[in-house]
């Protein structure tokens, strides 16, 4: 399967399904055990305006926050940003305020799955296989399924 083939039927709402359990969690004031591994993204709608909040993995690298879109530029996150990249982050007990700078990339994506693949290597490993990759994929394999990806860098605005 390439990048550019759609995902197989069903990702999309068992991704939308995973979604829920950390909102709840935050919500419940579990921030610091879910916020290793998620952040809540406030983004504004661009056709409503209403504040939406959406939970993304992550990687902290240098003092800014990368959090990849696995539904490439479709997903409506991704669109409110390039619409409006002033975001509100949170994560644990840290909420901020930040500026998001998107990338289509394949490089940089494919940089950024190698490193989050050697970081947890049997969470991201089964994610990959998931998109039709084979257990160690190639650098080529990456680029390729990073066709249709989408990565943003969070910047926050006071350094967090």
């Amino acid at each position: 399967m390439s990048g550019k083939d759609a995902p197989r039927p069903g990702t999309r709402k068992l991704f939308k399904l995973f979604n829920k359990p950390p909102r709840i969690a935050y919500a419940l004031g579990l921030g610091p055990l879910v916020g290793r591994l998620v952040l809540l993204l406030t983004t504004k709608g661009r056709k409503t305006g209403l504040l939406r909040v959406t939970p993304l993995q992550y990687e902290q690298i240098d003092g800014k926050y990368y959090v990849a879109s696995a539904f490439g530029i479709r997903t409506d996150w991704y669109k409110n940003i390039l619409a409006d990249p002033g975001v509100r982050v949170r994560v644990g007990r840290k909420e901020f305020e930040a500026f998001a700078e998107p990338s289509s990339d394949p490089a940089q994506i494919a940089d950024f799955l190698e490193y989050r693949l050697a970081r947890h290597p049997r969470m991201i490993g089964m994610m990959l296989r998931a998109e039709g990759l084979p257990p160690s994929p190639s650098r080529q394999d990456l680029e390729s399924l990073a066709e249709d990806k989408a990565l943003v860098i969070l910047h926050p605005a006071d350094n967090s």
